[in-house]
């Protein structure tokens, strides 16, 4: 028998019987109390472990004054019996339990939600609580609650993408007059994956009126901890950059009619999205207002957000929020500290030095209007205020700086809105759109006259003007502790500025600087160089896309430069070319050694083509394409004049084109090149040389061995750092064509004069440190000479003059100490001049 009792307990848990009987009345039960038509596919009974009803399919069909869409779906609805009504012989419903239902809030074109009906249906029913006594006969209003639902949203026939996810809500009647609800959900976007959305709360109650505007109304709304890089995508559909936990909580009592709302909001760590350091930090604020549904207007606005000792208040009306706002409002704010607001910027804007504090106080006040006008608004606003004893200071950035007192005021040109242009020659005040202006400001930045600073901040964007005088060193310091992105350098020097900084709010995009600068003695150490640059003027103009350095007057490797230069902006030192076109007095090769090679000993003149340094300074990274020039040219010791060459420098490769000068009198034009991204680094070049003066080569090499003019061509490759590295794996071809000179230490015979040189035309290749002569001819006063032998590095020579049926020679020595012998007749005596 206990077994039996167990199976029909059991039975009874799991066996649902149809009841398709009696659908008809349940949906018509349901139907009359929503006021909607009621659809249900089908209905089984259920015993344990309470009598009842399973309902399969359940529509609640929405008014056509909504929309034809339904108005709420659940899958699977328990319908729990009143156990009381049962032994009175009737069917009464004493609580709905939805899994999963889908729940569509709309409001029409008059501006009335779906919702309205049901709540004055159920107020004016007579039915009596939930929780009903057992005497009493009137139908109980059932437990209605909701697990795992969804809360979509629509206005019209269109369904927003804002719902309500995993919601949990139950409505009941608690007492003879009154109704409580509780909700709680998350809030989604349908076209977004969003996961930090926080979780909204409801709790309240309503009470029995005759209209809905008079209807007594208690609730409190939390929404509790949405990030706010999620909440700003969730409104906005794209994260706006700011991070923060979000908290608001509002009371609402009274009437729709005439409603009291109590706010309170905070953010805790509110920043930047890349904004890491500054500390913690909390905004918050406590709004009390009055709201009705009547003209849909919030009045009696009251707003405090405490700051430090100060605060900001705001106060005002507004009229239809969502749809067409109107509103007058006044913000006012009272000895606002400057350092709490520099603490906010800190956490706003990238760049700001943590270590920087503020000294002094800010108050103001603007009063914002907007008035609705045939669906178009017309935004007003003006006010005024000043910022006393403002000091802003940071070690990092070893600033200082006391500002003058710096007014501000608000005022709009009602022009419709366009972006606020940003450049050094259009006003500040020219602004098409509501703006504030600040300033004008006076900072002392090491100069007599000080620099003047005024701004204007508008929805779009902001734009400040410098200008005036300022020690260069104080104005990057400067720079530097208002965020913005400049070198770091340790020039020194003072510049005169017109500058005009600015930049828009979307995207967090860095400001740009645009205007102008005039640079005066300058001093600046450059990476890779072994002494500083020094500039004596140099007028910049800095445009969007670059920066453009005219009359530039500087000295460095012993030569003063004159010229210019165009950097791009913005410009990664290996991304991008500096333009230039730049002109020496004198440029040599020594010089260049040592500016480029630090070191106690002098450096072979050949060192600044090849040194080992260059692979670690700020030269390696440099592109650069331009012009050089230069009026005197020293290599060694050669020495030449008007030199130009087209300059063009990647990353550790050198090209130099059309390099031209004019070098022992004659006229050279060839093309060099230089990888010093190799190792070792390796050069190569070919060029001309016409009407050489072989008198000045004599002079040059300190030894009058020859006399002459020469026209030359030539070819070479080498690789190397030292000087034996160079020569050893050296190659080259020198093609010379010399006429009209003498060899003065040279004699064929004895008692013979020098020998007179009328053409001379040879062929020297280079190789393995040594000169092969080839397809060599010289023709003297009296013969011509077919040439051939070497010469090796140290100068000492091996050559032979042969012609056919004449005696020829050898010739050893050196250039000063030739040493003739003859090699066919062995009477033939040769002689050498003193």
């Amino acid at each position: 028998m206990a077994a039996l009792g167990m199976l029909l307990v059991v039975a009874l848990f799991l066996v649902r019987p149809g009841a398709n009987r009696l659908r008809t009345r349940i949906v018509a039960s349901i139907s009359m109390a929503v006021g909607r038509p009621v659809e249900v596919a089908s209905v089984n009974l259920r015993l344990l472990p309470r009598p009842g009803f399973d309902l399969e399919n359940f529509v609640v069909h929405e008014d056509p004054a909504y929309g034809a869409e339904a108005m709420l779906r659940a899958q699977e609805v328990t319908a729990s019996l009143r156990l009381s009504s049962l032994l009175r012989g009737r069917l009464e419903i004493a609580s709905l339990s939805l899994t999963e239902p889908s729940l569509n809030l709309t409001r029409n074109a008059e501006g009335h939600w779906n919702l309205e009906n049901l709540v004055e249906r159920a107020e004016k029913n007579p039915v009596a609580p939930t929780s009903k006594g057992r005497t009493e006969t009137r139908p109980g209003f059932p437990y209605i609650e909701a697990q795992r639902g969804r809360i979509n949203l629509k206005l019209g026939p269109e369904k927003k993408r804002y719902a309500l996810t995993d919601a949990d809500f139950a409505l009941w009647q608690d007492t003879e007059n009154t109704w409580g609800l509780r909700l709680k959900a998350q809030p989604v976007r349908t076209d977004f994956n969003l996961s930090d959305t926080g979780v909204i709360r409801v709790n309240g109650s309503w009470q029995r009126a005759a209209s809905l505007h008079d209807t007594p109304v208690q609730f409190s709304l939390e929404w509790d901890r949405p990030q706010l890089g999620q909440l700003t995508k969730l409104i906005y559909g794209s994260d706006k950059g700011w991070r923060g936990t979000v908290r608001a909580a509002t009371a609402v009592s009274g009437t729709p009619a005439n409603l009291t709302l109590k706010t309170a909001a905070s953010i805790d760590d509110f920043r930047r999205y890349d904004v890491m350091g500054g500390g913690d930090l909390r905004l918050a604020t406590d709004c009390q207002s009055h709201y009705s549904s009547v003209d849909n207007s919030f009045s009696e606005i009251a707003c405090v957000t405490p700051v430090g000792n100060g605060a900001i208040n705001l106060a005002g009306r507004a009229v239809n929020p969502l749809l067409s706002p109107a509103y007058a409002l006044t913000v006012t704010a009272k000895d606002l500290p400057i350092a709490s607001l520099v603490g906010l910027f800190r956490h706003a804007k990238l760049g700001l030095p943590d270590d920087l504090v503020a000294g002094g106080r800010l108050t103001g006040t603007v009063k914002i209007v907007r008035q609705a006008q045939s669906g178009s608004g017309s935004f007003h606003w003006e006010g005024k205020g000043q910022a006393s004893g403002v000091r802003l200071a940071s070690t990092s950035t070893e600033t200082d700086l006391a500002f003058d007192d710096v007014p501000f005021s608000f005022r709009d040109s009602g022009i419709p809105k366009r972006p606020v242009r940003h450049s050094a020659t259009t006003s500040l005040a020219e602004s098409k759109e509501a703006h504030m202006d600040i300033g004008p400001s006076r900072v002392a930045l090491g100069r007599p006259v000080p620099l003047v600073v005024q701004g204007s901040i508008s929805r779009s964007g902001y734009a400040f003007a410098l200008r005036g005088e300022a020690q260069l060193q104080r104005l990057l310091q400067a720079a530097r502790t208002s965020g913005l992105p400049v070198m770091q350098t340790g020039a020194e020097g003072y510049a005169t500025v017109e500058l005009a900084i600015g930049g828009g709010w979307t995207g967090f995009a860095a400001p740009t600087a645009t205007g102008k600068a005039q640079l005066h003695s300058l001093r600046a150490p450059v990476r890779g160089l072994n002494v500083p640059l020094e500039i004596s003027t140099a007028s910049l103009t800095l445009a969007a896309d670059q920066v453009d350095i005219q009359n530039l007057t500087a000295s460095v490797a012993g030569a003063t430069w004159h010229g210019s230069l165009v950097i791009p902006r913005p410009c990664a030192a290996n991304a991008c070319a500096v333009s230039f076109d730049l002109h020496a007095d004198e440029m040599a090769s020594e010089r260049l050694s040592q500016l480029l090679n630090p070191g106690i000993r002098p450096q072979p003149w050949y060192r600044f083509l090849s040194s080992s340094t260059l692979s670690g300074n700020y030269l390696m990274t440099l592109n650069a394409t331009g012009k050089l020039s230069a009026d005197k040219i020293t290599i060694g010791r050669l020495a030449g004049s008007r030199f130009s060459a087209n300059v063009q420098w990647n990353t550790g490769k050198l090209q130099l084109s059309d390099v031209r000068a004019e070098v022992l009198s004659g006229r050279h034009k060839g093309e060099w090149r230089a990888d010093f991204t190799a190792k070792p680094p390796q050069y190569s070049g070919r060029g001309t040389l016409a009407h050489a003066s072989l008198n000045q080569l004599a002079s040059a090499m300190h030894s009058n061995w020859i006399t002459g003019s020469a026209n030359t061509s030539y070819r070479v490759g080498m690789a190397g750092v030292t000087g034996s590295e160079l020569l050893s794996s050296a190659t080259a071809t020198l093609q010379i064509d010399a006429r009209d000179g003498e060899l003065p230490h040279l004699a064929l015979g004895e008692g013979a004069g020098p020998l007179q040189m009328r053409h001379l035309a040879v062929q020297l290749v280079l190789q393995d440190g040594k000169f092969e002569v080839e397809n060599g001819t010289l023709e003297a006063a009296a013969a011509r000479y077919e040439l051939s032998g070497t010469s090796s590095a140290d100068h000492s020579l091996h050559l032979k003059l042969t012609r056919e049926g004449a005696p020829g020679f050898n010739i050893t020595g050196t250039l000063t100490d030739l040493h003739v012998s003859e090699i066919t007749t062995p009477d033939t005596r040769a002689a050498l001049k003193p």
